[in-house]
């Protein structure tokens, strides 16, 4: 008996001190962010603004039609990265529309859907019951998805008349925000 409380209390001490020597100090980093971290050491989601905007070929959703970006163009470019099971692209399609639909004259948007972790079906659906009227492209591979970094839906881009990143947009944003991101590139 005595055999296994002096076990059982050095099992505790041992914790104890491993609590002790791990536990983050005030003011401290979390170890995810301290140097020498793996994650800490990869580079902030990207491409950032101020940066080219990544060259990429897709195809309609109709499979008729190719959308080309990468350098100068003659409109300035919204790219929105989503899927059809998204509730946050659920909710930002109506803006979306509403924003092409004003501003379509002077800007393209391109709405790349992640067919990779979604489905054609699904995705047609989508489109037909929201009313898309932009160009939809089908990102099959991912890969496109992977050169922007998007991990998470809905992820957007605005991209000037240079090609050149001018604003990353992570989620559903009130149109008020768009509108002025928008008007700052246009000027």
């Amino acid at each position: 008996m005595k055999r296994n409380i002096l076990i059982l209390g050095a099992v505790i001490a041992v914790i104890a001190l491993i609590v002790a020597f791990n536990w983050p100090d005030k003011g401290e980093a979390p170890a995810e962010t301290k140097p020498g971290n793996a994650a800490a050491e990869q580079p902030a989601a990207g491409p950032k603004p101020g940066e080219l905007a990544p060259a990429f070929k897709l195809t309609s959703i109709d499979e008729k039609t190719s959308y080309a970006v990468g350098g100068a163009r003659d409109k300035v470019l919204i790219i929105n990265f989503w899927a059809s099971w998204c509730g946050p692209c659920d909710k930002e399609a109506p803006d979306l529309i509403e924003l092409y639909e004003k501003y379509k004259d002077q800007v393209d948007l391109y709405a790349v859907n992640e067919t990779k972790y979604d489905t054609v079906r699904g995705a047609k659906d989508f489109v037909k019951e929201k009313g898309l009227t932009f160009p939809v492209l089908m990102d099959k591979s991912g890969d496109v998805g992977d050169d922007y970094k998007v991990f998470s839906y809905p992820i957007s881009f605005i991209v000037d008349r240079e090609g050149v990143i001018r604003h990353r947009i992570e989620g559903p944003k009130p149109i008020e925000e768009w509108e002025k991101m928008l008007e700052e590139v246009l000027a």
